[in-house]
């Protein structure tokens, strides 16, 4: 208790609420920086330590003002251009300010309820202190010695999930629950690392030991294609799949070419029929395949593949089958919309993001597999941490160290339920409704999809166009109206890509943008705008705002700027 005492930090030049920074020069000694690790003698100490970072949260999200801060890029740039990294220790209050001037002020409001253009949205206030908790226990998931109750809980919540997906009886749940042998799945830090997680593990699959082969893992992908006598190995997906398959497929060694993108149909859902005449062509030709993806939620539309159907596909040609439900995988939690993802059920794997429609924090993925032993294909031991006879959760996963995320979304089940997630959603899917509503009545905009999962994509165009352009569509002359239609659609990409600038620039409100090629105007690729609606602090009346204001800016825009242009094209 002496030496305690000896070394209580004082921190009363550190808590002050930062509203200037002080420059007291501080002396570096092993005296000063133990008092940095050791806990305040008091709670109120430590409280007060706490209020003045809480203060500091509260002020930017109650500040009036804009979505951005109004500073340029190139002045950012230049607030962090310090090549030399720090000597001298600084006063924990002076770094405060430092990060309230410099960080806190130039942030993203993405919790505004104006705010609908990404999935990232508000998030209860509870998270902060579990993020907190997250800090002050520092558990490392990767090895039991250094996250005991933490491993359980990961087990906990990934079974809970696994049952959410695959449904397969409470004696299972019961017999693999924590049971280290086996694992049903990972958590990952996003829904990149957990795609590529069951990417892996479809590798392994596809190229298992065989008789002198070691497998893919240990002999590489051009022994493997030797032994098994393949010409090639590929993946087949959406043409709206996530980029990080992309990566996936370069980190695997299989190469971004061999992951091959199979066009939409009119309700953006990967075309079987095409799917099929390419699993035939590939055949042919002697190439694996490796798995197939479907998506349950795409990012830019939001819509979901038929994944009854994929499932079949994947059987008749050995395929491992993936569903990327980043997205939409949360909407299993509600009884009265898990049906959107009729068909998940039968997948091999499932990748969700808890960042997203779970509304934590950034950030957490989860790769879920219905064989609890498919996951052995890629396990790993070491001989000072995750040895073979462990319990270490890092036995089955790509990355190493972890924090303890997963606290997060098991918290965020506890605090809102099933019953509370169902209300979420509710709320998500009427704001959905609501904003196609109020963007089909609004005379200048142009619905560009049929939304699944609470994306919206639209764009500005003038009424008067509207006609001229269902004129073209409906003519006889089509190799002249096509031309025409090209010419009107290239400028209203132009304009709607600087409507969206306008939109940036004035900061009240914020969708983001995106050019789709798979739109009533295929194959010329349209500008459109991207609007996301499951904030809960949203409103139809904040909807109407929105929709109202960037009209009268497109308008204003229009009538400035492109309306003679236009005639041009017209004459």
């Amino acid at each position: 208790m002496k030496r305690r005492r000896e070394f209580a930090i004082d921190i009363s030049d550190h808590v002050l609420a930062p509203s200037r920074k002080s420059n007291k020069k501080i002396i570096a000694s092993i005296q000063y920086l133990s008092k940095l690790f050791i806990m305040p003698d008091t709670p109120d100490k430590f409280i007060e330590f706490g209020d003045a970072l809480l203060v500091m949260i509260r002020d930017f999200f109650q500040e009036e003002g804009g979505i951005h801060s109004a500073i340029s890029l190139p002045d950012l740039a230049g607030l962090f251009a310090e090549t030399d990294p720090p000597t001298d220790p600084e006063l924990i209050t002076d770094v405060l300010y430092e990060i309230k001037e410099k960080i806190i002020r130039h942030s993203v409001k993405v919790g505004n309820p104006y705010y609908v253009g990404h999935m990232t949205s508000a998030i209860p206030y509870f998270m902060i202190l579990i993020e907190m908790i997250i800090a002050a226990l520092n558990q490392n998931q990767v090895k039991i010695e250094t996250a005991k109750a933490s491993t359980f809980v990961e087990r906990e919540f990934l079974a809970w999930m696994h049952q959410l997906v695959f449904r397969r009886g409470t004696a299972f749940y019961r017999r693999t629950i924590q049971n280290p042998e086996i694992a049903l799945g990972n958590v990952a830090v996003d829904g990149t690392l957990a795609n590529l997680t069951a990417l892996w593990v479809a590798r392994e699959k596809a190229f298992p030991p065989r008789r002198s082969f070691g497998g893919v893992r240990k002999e590489g992908m051009a022994a493997a294609l030797a032994h098994y006598g393949f010409s090639s190995a590929v993946v087949l997906v959406s043409g709206l799949a996530h980029y990080s398959l992309d990566k996936s497929m370069d980190v695997l060694g299989l190469g971004s070419r061999s992951l091959i993108r199979i066009p939409v149909n009119a309700d953006n859902q990967i075309d079987c029929t095409k799917l099929r005449r390419k699993i035939n062509t590939l055949q042919k030709k002697n190439a694996k395949i490796i798995a197939i993806v479907g998506i349950a939620g795409t990012t830019e539309t939001g819509n979901i593949d038929d994944l009854k159907q994929l499932r079949d596909i994947a059987d008749t040609c050995g395929a491992h089958y993936h569903v990327d439900a980043a997205w939409g995988g949360a909407t299993l939690l509600t009884h009265r919309y898990r049906h959107l993802l009729d068909g998940i059920d039968r997948a091999d794997s499932v990748t969700i993001d808890t960042h997203k429609l779970f509304y934590t924090p950034m950030s957490m993925g989860l790769v879920l597999f219905r064989d609890e032993r498919d996951l052995m294909r890629v396990k790993y031991s070491a001989s000072y941490v995750i040895r073979t006879s462990s319990v270490d959760q890092g036995r089955f996963t790509l990355e190493g160290s972890r924090k303890f995320d997963v606290l997060k979304p098991w918290a965020s089940l506890k605090v809102l339920g099933t019953d509370g997630f169902q209300i979420l959603f509710d709320h998500a899917f009427t704001l959905t409704a609501d904003l196609n509503k109020i963007i089909t009545a609004s005379a200048n905009f142009e619905v560009m999809n049929t939304p699944q999962l609470f994306i919206h994509v639209f764009r500005f165009v003038p009424r008067d166009l509207q006609d001229v352009l269902e004129n073209l569509r409906a003519a006889n002359d089509k190799t002249a109206a096509t031309g025409k239609m090209q010419e009107i659609n290239s400028l209203l990409n132009e304009l709607n890509v600087e409507l969206h600038r306008a939109i940036r620039a004035e900061d009240s409100t914020f969708v983001s943008r995106t050019t789709l090629k798979n739109t009533r105007y295929a194959p010329q690729p349209i500008v459109v705008l991207r609007s996301v609606t499951v904030n809960p602090l949203t409103t139809r009346a904040i909807l109407e705002e929105i929709i109202a204001k960037q009209e009268k800016m497109g308008l204003s825009l229009y009538s400035r700027k492109y309306r003679k242009r236009f005639e041009k094209h017209m004459a």
